[in-house]
């Protein structure tokens, strides 16, 4: 049966490049042990001689070894090495023996290394070449930033990703499935549909190499946001009647639709797609993000209402979509960012010109089936997904497409773009090349699966609803374009136009509700992330209602306030004008001069406000659509509490006093030593009330006993340019988060913080 096993731990690591490193017999005692998933990038300091863009951390090129052992009889097995990713341009070599190269720094990859491993000692060698960091338009991660594993199985044996479930229909309490399979030299396979408890519910199997047969399953569970009922096909392949590979398959069954008038139904029923947009990082672990950290992350999207994720703008890790089945979200796919032409990579601050042209477009014409096809087998199993990407804002004007239906024209985010960059000139690429790649990769995907829709996330639909591209996709994903949604509709009538990106205002949101056939939004973003950022030493995008320490900002609230029903509000403090002051700038810190002025901000979804101060009412404010779940106040400022009611709901902001202690509070009190368990401490200042300190930022060391790491400190300021390999960092505004991964070996744990002015904690495992 096959065994497929994680071997993250004990890799050997060496920064640079090196002569002879894949030679099985090499001498590596003198490289760092590191854990994977690893990334380099975030163990150095940032440096402006970096691109602003990925966020002012390096690149490089560096080697990575594994020595494994394996068992006696191995030369006798199908032995399978997979890679969900590795950033990028890897090569990767067992016992000596060079197995291929990888372009993409996201795609997953498999090798049969049958032929090359043997019995005891094996080694397997990695090579990462990111040498020009200014080839994204945000953070990237540099090395084997994604699990690994070894898949070991009889010769004979299912294929790899050779199994594809669908939900064909579903008629009342009644479900069918189909199952297509593929398997290497096996003579026939059986397939058991087995529910949460373990129970067979359904049963079918089909003679030859490969095949398709359908399951009729009685009282199905459906799978949705509100109940993400999940299955398991336990899957065996047979040869001369004997079983030769067993393999489990989560599912879930649900059906979906693109209507062209009322939007998107799942398994009959319309609803409205609430939806975030989110980049692969978490500021201190890099692009090496634990499940347990999207876990958290997701846990506070699905409380402000959000039930959608875009994975702009590449394939997620697989972990990211184990967590969208099993906690209920629905999920966009995205490819890729760029196709033939290279955008524009800002190296000195967003928008400053000159750009430099790096990218995945020089790899595109050679990988781009084999990336996209990847991406499709590995990911076509989860019931969250609902759509296939194939490409973010490729149609962004004149960056570097040009068309002569526009003589001039400015992008969605072309501030200071010289006059030159604006025009048509028949020099560059045509966007009606656009079309073309459009039609292949759409067939691509329909070639492997029909079940879902193809779209394309379009930043220009002025111009890609003339030229064709729109015309070959299934469905059209619109770049804040709302202006357009009732225009092109008409023009359009039986096309699916939905916010494939969209901001953060509430205009956005309300085409979405007051348009039946607009079936939901994409907010940019879910959560900041390093790069895409204004200029040093601002190493980040602060676009995300999440900050980099995955803590509620003020647009959460606001974005809260728009999705959920249930009675709630809550207040913030904006800075400057309050004419001028949108969300972005609001902050949760009641302080100032004593007398001066304030401005107040109650995000909330019910109709009326009434604000306190120190139990004092100020006055009550009606909440209309104009208002846009926002009401705001200006007040002289006066120490004590704010208090703001609505009816079934309240909140407080309380003047912070100077910090007193350090609070601990840990995802989880156990650690798996497993060498991969992570555990997450939010800590914090507080006051001697026990309020957070949150206008009285100190600067916090750290040390840890046991067998475990620190892995990163986040605090979530965008200006903190502290080394991510330091063991100490300075709160914003009070709090910050430690992550810390477990050892092989179970001893006591413990996370000891001090300040140097006398402030101290500790919190054990």
């Amino acid at each position: 049966m096959g065994n497929i096993i994680n071997i993250n731990n004990d890799w050997l690591f060496h920064y640079g490049d090196t002569t002879a490193a894949d030679f099985m017999g090499y001498d590596d005692s003198a490289w760092k042990p590191v854990t994977i998933p690893h990334d380099w990038s975030v163990s150095f300091p940032f440096d402006k001689s970096h691109a602003s863009g990925t966020g002012y951390l390096p690149g490089g090129t560096a080697w990575y070894r594994k020595h494994l052992e394996l068992p006696e009889g191995i030369e006798n097995k199908r032995v399978r090495l997979t890679f969900d990713g590795i950033y990028k341009h890897s090569r990767v070599w067992i016992n000596s023996n060079y197995l291929g190269s990888r372009a993409s720094g996201y795609s997953p990859f498999t090798y049969d290394i049958s032929d090359f491993v043997r019995a005891g000692e094996n080694v397997i060698c990695v090579r990462a070449e990111h040498e020009e960091v200014a080839d994204s338009r945000w953070f990237t991660g540099s090395g084997i930033y994604r699990n690994v594993t070894l898949e070991i199985s009889e010769k004979r044996c299912f294929s790899t990703n050779g199994i594809f479930i669908k939900t064909e229909e579903i008629n009342n309490d009644t479900a069918v499935i189909s199952i297509d399979y593929s398997t290497v030299d096996c003579d026939e396979a059986e397939f058991i549909v087995e529910d949460a408890d373990g129970i067979c519910v359904g049963a079918g199997g089909c003679e030859g190499t490969a095949g398709k047969l359908a399951i009729k399953l009685d009282n199905a569970k459906l799978w949705s946001p509100d109940s993400p009922y999940m299955y398991t096909l336990r899957c065996h392949a047979f040869s001369n009647y004997t079983i030769c590979d067993t393999i489990l398959i989560p599912f879930g069954i649900r059906t979906i639709r693109f209507d062209a008038d009322e939007g998107f139904f799942l398994n009959g029923t319309n609803m409205k797609l609430k939806g975030v947009c989110i980049h692969h990082d978490a500021g201190a672990l890099g692009a090496a993000v634990p499940s347990a950290v999207w876990e958290r992350r997701l846990r506070k999207f699905r409380e402000a209402g959000c039930n959608a994720i875009r994975t702009a703008h590449n394939p997620p890790s697989a972990e990211l979509l184990d967590l969208c089945d099993s906690m209920g979200f629905l999920v966009m796919d995205e490819a890729f960012d760029e196709w033939e032409g290279t955008k524009n990579k800002w190296w000195q601050g967003h928008n400053v010109y000159p750009p430099k042209k790096y990218g995945y477009a020089e790899d595109f014409p050679q990988w781009h089936k084999a990336d996209l096809e990847a991406m499709i087998l590995r990911d076509r199993n989860h019931p969250s997904v609902i759509l296939w990407s194939i490409g973010n804002e490729i149609d962004y004007p004149n960056d570097p497409y040009v068309t002569p239906l526009f003589d001039e024209v400015l992008g969605n985010n072309d501030n200071g773009k010289p006059r030159q960059e604006r025009l048509y000139d028949n020099r560059r690429p045509d966007a009606r090349r656009l079309t073309t790649v459009a039609k292949e990769l759409t067939a691509i995907v329909h070639n492997i699966d029909t079940s879902r829709p193809v779209l394309s996330a379009m930043s220009f639909p002025e111009l890609s609803t003339r030229t064709g591209f729109a015309d070959v996709l299934d469905v059209s994903g619109y770049n804040y374009r709302e202006n357009l949604y009732e225009e092109d509709h008409k023009r359009f009538p039986d096309r699916v136009i939905f916010g494939s990106e969209n901001g953060h205002g509430a205009d956005a949101w309300y085409a979405v509700l007051d348009n039946d056939y607009i079936c939901g939004q994409f907010l940019w973003t879910g959560i900041d992330f390093l790069g895409e950022c204004r200029g040093w030493p601002c190493r980040i995008s602060q676009a995300g209602m999440l900050d980099l320490c995955g803590y509620e900002k003020p647009l959460y609230y606001f974005r809260k306030a728009m999705w959920t029903d249930a009675p709630f509000v809550k207040i913030a403090l904006s800075q400057g004008d309050r004419d001028k002051t949108n969300t972005w700038t609001d902050n949760f810190i009641y302080s100032a001069e004593e007398g001066s002025e304030v401005h107040v901000s109650c995000y909330t979804n019910a109709d009326e406000v009434e604000l306190f101060i120190n139990e004092r009412s100020l006055c009550k404010k009606s909440v209309t659509r104009n208002d846009s779940f926002r009401v705001t106040w200006t007040i002289p400022f006066e120490k004590g509490t704010l208090t703001a009611k609505v009816k079934g709901a309240s909140d407080t902001l309380t003047t912070p006093g100077k910090a007193e202690a350090i609070s601990f509070v840990a995802d989880k009190q156990n650690f798996n030593f497993n060498g991969q368990d992570v555990i997450q401490v939010e800590g914090a200042l507080l006051d001697a009330d026990g309020n957070i300190a949150s206008a009285d930022d100190k600067t916090v060391f750290y040390q840890l006993t046991g067998d475990a790491q620190i892995l990163g400190i986040e605090n979530g300021d965008p200006c903190d340019l502290t080394c991510y390999a330091e063991k100490y960092r300075k709160t914003f505004r009070g709090r910050a988060i430690v992550y810390l991964r477990a050892g092989t070996l179970p001893t006591d744990v413990t996370l000891h913080a001090y300040t140097k002015d006398g402030l101290k904690a500790s919190i054990s495992f």
